[in-house]
């Protein structure tokens, strides 16, 4: 993965991912994820500049989601490339994720 980048916005943030979420690095979105939720109620991830993600990246996703869905939080995913997209379809997350 290049980066994560995240931006605030009035009721939350959006943590943005780009390039390739992998075993390598899934563990830096997953932690980036986890501060989102701990200070703010709710929290979107951008994964339009996501070319390839991976087992770790997706459980990376499902952990965030675990994490607001106990804590009363908002927890979104926004723009997924096609990749992400079929990845989601194929596992059926797309109907476990709120994807907008």
């Amino acid at each position: 993965m290049e980066e994560i980048k995240f931006k605030k916005i009035d009721d939350g943030c959006i943590v943005y991912a780009t390039g390739e979420i992998d075993l390598s690095n899934s563990h830096e979105l997953r932690k980036t994820i986890l501060a989102a939720l701990k200070t703010d109620s709710k929290v979107e991830v951008d994964l339009s500049e996501v070319s390839y993600i991976d087992s770790s990246g997706i459980a990376s996703l499902v952990e965030g989601l675990q994490f607001a869905k106990s804590h009363s939080k908002s927890f979104v995913l926004s723009n997924p490339s096609k990749q992400v997209t079929a990845i989601m379809e194929l596992a059926r997350l797309d109907k476990v994720f709120t994807i907008i």
